[in-house]
């Protein structure tokens, strides 16, 4: 397998997620989205960290891990908080969030 197999298989499951992200409505849907996108980010910054011999994009997949956390985290906060007023997960139906 060559570098190029890696990176083309983190940009189709980047693809996949911002294509889901930008066609699902439901909440959840678009946090399992988000973290698709940041694993393919992971793939490649590991794939190129392993072909390049290098300890940077190791680094930057500790950080973006920490950040994935960190977003599941507030992200599930919120879509509890939406869900008990609202009583949908649908993000179409909820018009508090426009400005």
């Amino acid at each position: 397998m060559t570098l190029y197999h890696f990176v083309g298989l983190g940009m189709a499951l980047f693809a996949i997620g911002a294509a889901g992200f930008f066609i699902r409505n439901n909440a959840v849907v678009l946090l399992l989205c988000i973290e698709i996108m940041l694993n393919a980010v992971n793939l490649i910054f590991a794939s190129f960290a392993r072909f390049l011999y290098g300890t940077e994009g190791q680094i930057f997949i500790f950080i973006i891990m920490m950040i994935a956390a960190a977003e599941a985290a507030v992200g599930l906060g919120i879509i509890i908080a939406l869900y008990r007023s609202h009583k949908t997960l649908d993000m179409s139906l909820i018009k508090d969030l426009k400005g």
